[in-house]
């Protein structure tokens, strides 16, 4: 049996991606051995060919400096997308553009996942948000997410900054905020990337496969919500997508 290093960020989102893309390499008789670790230690990974297939990159933007010579992309997963949201989906509120005007039912202090800095300092700007008392509290993500999550049951409505695929968009409750001005990006494509040479060095079949697999932003925030609060491991909400009984809502 041929074994592949497979290598994905600390995070459960790239963790339920990476056992969906264990499951097609065990069908193809392709063993995994697993890496994880911080984003940057993972690319100078992939850099150094210590690393096969990378997963997964968010291109082109939030993940572009991962490109490097000779390693090659492969397959459109799924779209990976930074946006706002509102922690009350019967709100008023339907979009960026009315946030500064808003009164004291939205709270003023924005948890911001780490990732999303840079996104919300141009929320920010360009809503004028600093202007109408809004900060930012950046936490790292994880620390984050719990935060958010536990928002969800205060009487006063807060902003999410989050990027989709995430547990909290299975969950429900929440509601995605228009961004007329576009300040948190464009939508991204989540890609496998492999290693210079590793794509001679496969049969074309798990190519094929590999490229070919289509996942959702659903499927993989249904997978988040499965890991996050049903207590399953990666591996068992990959095997519950692929029997069919892990639907998004």
């Amino acid at each position: 049996m041929t074994t592949l290093t497979l290598a994905y960020p600390d995070s459960t989102v790239h963790e339920a991606t990476a056992a969906a893309i264990i499951r097609v390499l065990e069908a193809n008789d392709v063993e995994a051995d697993l890496v994880t670790g911080p984003k940057h230690v993972l690319a100078d990974m992939l850099r150094k060919q210590e690393i096969d297939i990378f997963v997964s990159a968010w291109l082109p933007d939030e993940d572009g400096d991962l490109l490097s010579a000779g390693v090659t992309p492969l397959g459109n997963l799924f779209r990976p997308e930074a946006c706002c949201c509102i922690s009350q989906e019967n709100t008023r509120f339907t979009s960026l553009a009315d946030i500064a005007q808003a009164g004291d039912d939205l709270a003023r202090s924005i948890v911001t996942p780490q990732s999303l800095h840079a996104h919300m300092e141009q929320v920010m700007q360009r809503y004028a948000l600093a202007d109408a008392g809004f900060i930012l509290r950046v936490l790292p993500d994880q620390e984050a997410l719990a935060e958010l999550n536990a928002a969800l049951v205060r009487p006063q409505a807060v902003i999410m900054p989050l990027f989709q695929p995430c547990f909290l968009f299975h969950q429900g409750g929440i509601r995605m905020l228009a961004d007329p001005l576009s300040a948190m990006g464009e939508a991204q494509t989540a890609r496998l990337l492999l290693r210079d040479g590793l794509r001679d060095e496969l049969e074309q079949d798990l190519l094929d496969e590999l490229d070919e697999l289509m996942l959702s932003a659903k499927i993989i925030s249904a997978m988040d919500y499965a890991i996050h609060v049903e207590g399953m491991t990666a591996d068992e909400a990959a095997e519950a997508w692929q029997r069919g009984k892990l639907l998004p809502r």
